[in-house]
């Protein structure tokens, strides 16, 4: 059996009661978790003061800590991790910008900072109202843009998640980078 089939069957053994089956699934998904952990901490500033390690602490114990989670494979987990990731270094964000008004942050597109990992200047908190208002218009689209940017996932991947088609993920993923662009665009106006 594949590590990613042993994901999938440990949180369903998970989900039905068996803690052994966290502990069993720890060491399969703490590498995943700290690379997207490493990935999502290359587009902040240098000299950022979480660390990797932290990072995905912090993730994997607010997951642990879910209630009412149906874990439906490993693509949904890491999914969820994405989100959780993501929450952690925005309330970070925040929390620095609200500490320190003006520190010259410059939002930059979404393609961008896709594009280039070592860009430092990603404003995770422009990003986060952005996906807020378009989580409001097209919530699919918001959701996209969080398993593709975020959890780093294939379209195939996203598709499955979803439960739409791969084509369906590709044109909504096409719409929402566009929207976004614009979006974060204008507030660096």
């Amino acid at each position: 059996m594949t590590p990613q089939h042993d994901v999938t069957r440990l949180l369903t053994e998970w989900r039905n009661g068996n803690s052994d089956a966290l502990n069993e699934m720890a060491p399969l998904i703490y590498d995943e978790l700290r690379r997207l952990a490493r990935s999502y901490l290359r587009r902040e500033r240098p000299g950022h003061t979480l660390q990797s390690t932290a990072l995905v602490h912090e993730a994997y114990l607010r997951m642990v800590d879910q209630q009412n989670v149906s874990w439906q494979n490993r693509s949904h987990f890491y999914g969820v991790a994405a989100q959780m990731i993501r929450r952690i270094l925005v309330d970070h964000a925040r929390a620095k910008r609200t500490h320190k008004r003006g520190d010259g942050v410059i939002p930059v597109a979404l393609d961008e900072a896709r594009g280039a990992a070592a860009n430092s200047d990603l404003d995770l908190a422009a990003l986060d109202d952005a996906l807020a208002t378009l989580a409001e218009i097209d919530p699919r689209q918001s959701r996209i843009v969080e398993l593709r940017f975020f959890a780093g996932l294939s379209l195939e991947e996203t598709a499955e998640v979803m439960g739409v088609s791969p084509a369906t993920i590709k044109r909504d993923w096409t719409v929402a980078r566009a929207w976004l662009k614009r979006e974060l665009t204008r507030g660096a106006a």
